[in-house]
């Protein structure tokens, strides 16, 4: 299929864009933003760059996202380097899986998958997600081996690691305390514009941007349930 040069040259323009800022927003951009909305032309030429550059380009309301594959290390994060940012120095990868079992913790207590939106509540006290990873951690540690495998997750060794880390009522920051563990979690969420740390008040609230995913993603009820599973949690809880 041919295209019209000027169509080529607005796909190249949004999708570099996308890559400098990751989302391109009506209120910013609208002349960008109509081409891509309006023209079908332009839409498949940026979806078919996104794919070249192993990303999906998506349009949630009025803004369009560039979002990483899993496996793309260069506009997203390795294993490695969430390893380094989210974990202790000499971390495990019980720690680095740990890290990832908190973030599935937090986004559903946010959302439950039902409804016109996915969002159940507005937002959430530190001290309360700690204690919902805690018992969340001590459900799944007390299944069989084979539940274990089952669902696909090791929680006696995130729960050993989760054990292993201290508690400090004064808010450490330290990377060995559950504190500190969760507090660089959500300060690396928060600097990818996907929560709203308080931390004068110890409150979390999620922001548009992951509002807007989750609505699009976890509605989708293969999604929801796959989670679930995961966390353990049935569908009636």
């Amino acid at each position: 299929m041919a295209y019209e040069f000027e169509a080529i040259r607005s796909s190249q323009e949004i999708f570099y864009y996308l890559l400098e800022h990751h989302e391109l927003c009506e209120e910013e951009e609208p002349l960008l933003y109509k081409a891509y909305a309006e023209q079908e032309e332009v839409q498949n030429l940026v979806k078919s760059q996104g794919e070249i550059a192993d990303c999906n380009v998506e349009r949630y309301g009025n803004v369009i996202y560039l979002i990483p594959k899993e496996e793309n290390n260069f506009l997203g994060f390795s294993k490695a380097q969430l390893k380094s940012v989210l974990c202790k120095s000499n971390a495990t990868d019980k720690d680095y899986y740990l890290s990832q079992f908190v973030i599935l913790t937090l986004l559903v207590e946010f959302y439950d998958g039902q409804g016109s939106s996915s969002k159940s509540r507005e937002y959430i006290r530190v001290g309360e997600l700690q204690n919902s990873i805690s018992e969340r951690l001590k459900e799944g540690a007390g299944n069989s081996l084979e539940e274990e495998e089952k669902a696909g997750i090791a929680f006696s060794n995130m729960l050993e690691a989760y054990e292993a880390l201290k508690s400090d009522e004064k808010g450490s920051r330290a990377r060995t305390t559950k504190e500190g563990f969760l507090y660089y979690i959500l300060t690396f969420l928060q600097k990818q514009g996907l929560v709203e740390y308080v931390e004068q008040d110890e409150m979390i609230k999620t922001t548009k941007k992951l509002d807007s995913f989750m609505d699009w993603n976890l509605l989708n009820q293969n999604n929801y349930k796959r989670v679930l599973r995961v966390l353990g949690v049935t569908e009636d809880e």
